[in-house]
Parts: structure tokens; sequence; C-alpha cells
């Protein structure tokens, strides 16, 4: 099967709906609210869905990847955005060196982890 997609949007969800709409707002992405209980947030061509719902083993198993070019640049303002000291339960791993390139790591406030990578060329 040939694949022609356009784009793929994970759902993740939220324990404060409101709060983590905020939370992604902070984090440079673009609300578009489809409905009272579902956004969709963007940053160029990319996006997934952001639902009040909240099921704690869901929540807590989701893993987010955002590749990046730069992660050093990216990681520099990251924490100046100083979202640890705004939200609570924001948790912030440093850049560590991996065989395939760099990453580092920030839970969301509902426990979302995200993942932020820039490969080996």
């Amino acid at each position: 099967m040939k694949h022609h997609a356009v784009s793929i949007r994970p759902f993740i969800g939220a324990k404060d709906f409101d709060l983590s709409r905020q939370f992604y707002q902070d984090l440079g992405f673009q609300e578009n609210i489809l409905n009272k209980n579902l956004s969709v947030f963007k940053t160029g061509q990319l996006a997934f869905y952001l639902q009040d719902a909240y099921v704690q083993d869901w929540v807590d198993n989701t893993m987010v990847f955002l590749e990046v070019p730069d992660l050093a640049i990216y990681w520099k303002e990251l924490l100046a955005l100083n979202l640890a000291a705004k939200y609570k339960n924001i948790k912030q791993t440093p850049i560590k060196e991996q065989p395939w390139g760099k990453e580092c790591f920030m839970h969301d406030p509902s426990g979302i982890l995200w993942i932020f990578g820039e490969f080996n060329t």
C-alpha cells in the first residue's frame, strides 16, 4: 500500500484542559478551538489534538517526539520560557547524547512526556 499522507496528528489528553491549553500556547503552538472539549495545536505543518479527557494510564504512557534542527538552541529557548516556574509538575531533563543524536525531555502539566530530538546527519 502506498501512503499519500498529508499529516499525522496524535490525540493527547489533559488533566486540566484549560491549563494545558495555556501551556501549549506558551510553548509556541497556535491553537484552533474545534469545540469546547477539543483543540488542535499547530506549529508550521505539524499538529496535534488536545482533548478534555484524562485517563491516567493513557496519559502516563503518552510520549510525543518533536524533531528540531538544532537541539541546543531549542533547549535554550525552552528554558527561557520558564515553564517550570509557571506550571506545577513540569519536569525538564537536559540534553543527552545518544548514538542516533541528541534528546531532552519535558513533561507537560498532565504528565505527557515530550521528547525533543536532533538526529545525527
